[in-house]
């Protein structure tokens, strides 16, 4: 299994997390769009539901081991207006995230930061997302 794959499994167990994000956690595609996460939008509205998107867009040698590597970690999550639901939803995501073992042979997950109250031009919506890295064996 992927670390992106792990990362969504342990998410989608915190059933409170869930009860926020009701368009669901997506991973695996490259971005939230009614084509690719149909899921994500609600199906009377076309408006978009409160969803996450974990995205691992580097990845970077980090020794002391020739095998080992620093994987980025980033993760969206949108909602229709406002932000009631971004921020308790991304306290919620840090605590099930940060200083974890998520993964196959991953030696531990940090935090490395957020940024809070954006706005996604394309999905003309709001956005927070939250940055991890991962530091594990290939």
């Amino acid at each position: 299994m992927s670390i992106s794959d792990s990362l969504k499994t342990v998410l989608q167990a915190d059933t409170a997390l869930m009860a926020l994000l009701t368009g669901g956690i997506h991973n695996d595609v490259e971005e939230i769009s009614r084509q690719n996460t149909p899921s994500a939008f609600d199906a009377t509205t076309k408006e978009i539901k409160p969803c996450a998107l974990i995205k691992l867009p580097t990845e970077v040698p980090a020794g002391p081991y020739v095998r080992s590597v620093r994987t980025t970690i980033v993760i969206y999550v949108y909602q229709r207006q406002g932000y009631d639901v971004i921020e308790p939803a991304m306290e919620k995501i840090f605590n099930d995230v940060n200083d974890t073992q998520i993964g196959s042979n991953v030696w531990n997950i940090e935090y490395v930061g957020a940024v809070h109250q954006q706005r996604d031009q394309a999905l003309d919506c709001p956005l927070g997302l939250l940055r991890f890295a991962a530091i594990r064996k290939l």
